[in-house]
């Protein structure tokens, strides 16, 4: 759920994203506080909507997943939860002992090669207990690339070597089959990626790349345990059977309802990072409703939200009240936005031509939008793939203005019809049912409705809707759905320009679970990707990745819509939340509950 800072400092990084997000508005404070002393025991309760679309690690990729797995599948490196936006920014060690840097060893002289050691006090919640190891880091890897469900991040591919051929190898086991897949793990290497002993990772890069600790620092890389491979990954079989070396581990699951509770294997005095006060968390799903969720965080029957902001309705109340369990928190990135299936035979394949995405361009009020979510303090219209507090935004950049940003259904219809179209065309439009969604749905109907354009609608849960039907080729080739209205948040800040734009335009990484979901593809844009990461500086950097963000909005490959700050609100017995951006949540480890 992302500037090469190659040369240049950390904090300099961090400085000027500061400076970009301070131009845009900057910095909620966190809701409750750290005040009194922490206790330890009760059950956190969560509620929302909808089950996640993956729960493994080497496939989950919607924010949510992110931020849940941390609890119990632990990365080499991560960030730190704060409600200051710029300490979220930084690595720190997580699995790993330590940073490695050229001056302690731990990147070679020409940047390719990285040594990772292992901290002491990881083990698995098995029976018996045992250490985790370093073999299982890599055993982590190879899963993010198997049939069944693999990754959407192009990230290992790219720059790990012989990644690229050990997945090429991968994608044609049998998808249905967990022994062939655990077999082909083991009889099959990475080159590039090697356990030197139980408690030492040698990584070989294809070229040097000034992001690599915040792309294996990904969920995605986890370790994973032996018994994983008795299962085919994702499936009901694997959800049933999740292990973990992290606080919590995973005691009973279903659609509607998970535990976590607590992992005794798990090394309290090992972790810097987790405190793991709460002994419980419960998870409560199929509460489509944002008001509902927001009623019961009100009245103390749930403690957090997973999924969905705090309604629209209810934020002029808490704002004016300055309710202090209320806030609005830094999470900039281009959410939601409108993306076009390319691929669909639909209306003569009419989506697969720039002229015909560049009318709908304007046809789209994105101050009506911005409104759903609260208005100009909570929202704003954006007007490329970038949003502000990213690398790659340029202010000045708005290739399709409109009065306001409140759309031009005239000059759409006119350019549909100079396009070939005059006579419209009709969309099939899958959208989420929860949080803001169904609103922002009517909104873009009507809006292309004005252009002459007819959108067939249909309802769609969150997990299915990231999980099955945008990121399965076929159906996009069979023209199951048009239009679509995701969002989109880099997988992590600071140096981010590979995470925000080449997920979502690098045509070269489509396939399942892609989150280029409509198949875009352009030679140019791919090129200027693989340029735009071998930047060594952050001006170049910033350069490069503008030119790619040009380039794809000359495409109209993305409608982006807004940028927005993520509302939260907690119950009166809950302390110290801490934001974890990236994931738009806050860290559950941290937490603590007040007695009554």
């Amino acid at each position: 759920m992302t500037v090469e800072k190659t040369g240049l400092k950390a904090a300099a990084a961090i400085g000027t994203l500061a400076i970009a997000l301070a131009a845009c508005g900057g910095g909620g404070k966190g809701g409750s506080s750290d005040e009194g002393t922490p206790q330890k025991g009760g059950t956190l309760k969560i509620a929302g909507s909808s089950v996640p679309d993956h729960i493994d690690p080497a496939s989950a990729y919607s924010t949510v997943n992110q931020g849940f797995s941390r609890n119990w599948a632990l990365t080499l490196f991560t960030n730190k939860a704060s409600n200051n936006f710029n300490e979220t920014i930084p690595n720190y060690p997580d699995a790993a002992a330590e940073l490695p840097t050229k001056e302690n060893g731990g990147i070679s002289a020409d940047g390719k090669t990285y040594t990772i050691k292992l901290r002491d006090g990881l083990k698995w919640n098995t029976n018996p207990v045992r250490p985790v190891t370093a073999a299982d880091f890599v055993r982590g890897l190879k899963r993010t690339c198997n049939p069944a469900s693999p990754a959407g991040a192009p990230y290992y591919t790219d720059l790990i070597t012989g990644m690229a051929d050990f997945c090429k190898g991968y994608g044609k086991v049998d998808a249905k089959s967990a022994k062939a897949m655990g077999d082909y793990q083991e009889s099959h290497d990475i080159s590039g990626y090697v356990a030197k002993d139980d408690k030492t990772l040698v990584v070989t890069l294809k070229q040097p790349a000034g992001d690599f600790l915040n792309i294996i620092g990904m969920s995605f890389a986890s370790a994973a345990p032996k018994e994983y491979d008795n299962y085919v990954p994702d499936s009901p079989e694997f959800r049933q059977h999740t292990v973990s070396d992290g606080p919590y581990q995973m005691t009973s699951y279903s659609d509607k309802k998970f535990i976590l509770e607590r992992n005794a294997n798990w090394d309290a005095a090992s972790d810097k990072l987790r405190k793991a006060y709460v002994d419980r968390i419960e998870v409560d799903l199929g509460q489509d409703s944002p008001d509902q969720v927001q009623q019961q965080l009100e009245q103390g029957t749930a403690d957090l939200a997973w999924d969905q902001p705090v309604p629209t309705s209810a934020i002029p109340r808490l704002a004016q009240a300055k309710d202090k369990r209320f806030s609005l928190q830094d999470n900039p990135g281009v959410n939601p936005y409108i993306v076009f299936n390319t691929l669909s035979p639909n209306n003569k394949g009419a989506l697969g031509k720039k002229e015909v995405r560049q009318a709908i361009e304007y046809a789209i009020d994105k101050v009506a939008i911005a409104k759903n979510y609260g208005g100009i303090n909570v929202a704003q219209p954006v007007r490329s793939a970038v949003a502000p507090g990213n690398v790659g935004y340029d202010a000045n950049y708005n290739p399709y203005p409109t009065n306001n940003d409140s759309g031009d259904p005239a000059k759409c219809k006119q350019m549909l019809s100079a396009a070939g179209y005059a006579n419209g065309l009709t969309l099939k439009f899958p959208y989420r049912t929860n949080s803001n969604h169904p609103r922002n749905a009517q909104s873009i109907q009507a809006n292309l409705q004005a252009c002459g354009i007819t959108v067939q609608m249909s309802p769609d849960t969150n997990g299915n809707f990231y999980g099955t039907t945008l990121v399965t080729p076929a159906d996009a080739k069979a023209g199951k759905w048009d239009i679509a209205a995701p969002g989109w948040g880099p997988d992590w800040y600071g140096n981010n320009g590979r995470s925000g734009l080449q997920p979502l335009f690098d045509g070269r990484m489509y396939g399942p679970n892609s989150p280029d979901y409509g198949g875009y593809n352009n030679d140019q844009v791919n090129k200027l990707i693989d340029q735009a990461n071998q930047a060594q500086t952050q001006a170049d950097a910033q350069t490069a990745w503008a030119q790619v963000n040009k380039l794809v909005m000359d495409d109209a490959a993305i409608v982006p819509l807004i940028t927005q700050k993520y509302s939260t609100y907690t119950s009166a017995r809950i302390h110290n939340t801490l934001f974890l951006p990236a994931f738009q949540t806050y860290d559950y480890s941290l937490v603590w509950l007040a007695k009554k």
